[in-house]
């Protein structure tokens, strides 16, 4: 989750620690599998865990770090490339072709806007023939 960028600030206090984090979407089904493993991970520590979900911050795929782009790769997500610093946009599709993760052929076609969350498609490699989910650029 550190390696996706959303956690926003972690603090500890007596035996508590208080974890704040943005989701990548609000409606993210994986909002609370991601608050129930972190609140786990604390509690095997030995310490008591406050997970808060922070949405006074937009999250966006730049604040993926260079090995959490390949943690999704590995695990067969083609990752949104990093985006040149330049003026903000509202929203900016990536154009150039998608990197196959299993291959690593560019000979990839988008196949379905509309992925398994509000935050992944499906892609299909013409060299390979796998179709893969592809994190969409925000």
């Amino acid at each position: 989750l550190v390696d996706l960028g959303v956690i926003k600030d972690v603090e500890i206090d007596d035996g508590c620690v208080r974890i704040e984090f943005t989701p990548t979407f609000l409606g993210c089904p994986a909002l609370e599998p991601m608050q129930r493993a972190m609140e786990a991970k604390v509690d095997e520590l030995g310490a008591k865990a406050d997970v808060r979900v922070v949405l006074d911050d937009s999250w966006s795929t730049d604040k993926i770090t260079p090995e959490g782009r390949e943690k999704l790769r590995v695990a067969g997500f083609a990752p949104p490339a990093p985006r040149k610093v330049e003026a903000l946009k509202l929203v900016e599709l990536q154009r150039g072709g998608f990197r196959c993760p299993y291959c690593g052929s560019t000979e990839t076609h988008l196949e379905n806007i509309f992925g398994p969350t509000p935050c992944r498609s499906i892609r299909y490699c013409d060299a390979c023939r796998q179709p893969f989910e592809q994190f969409k650029t925000i």
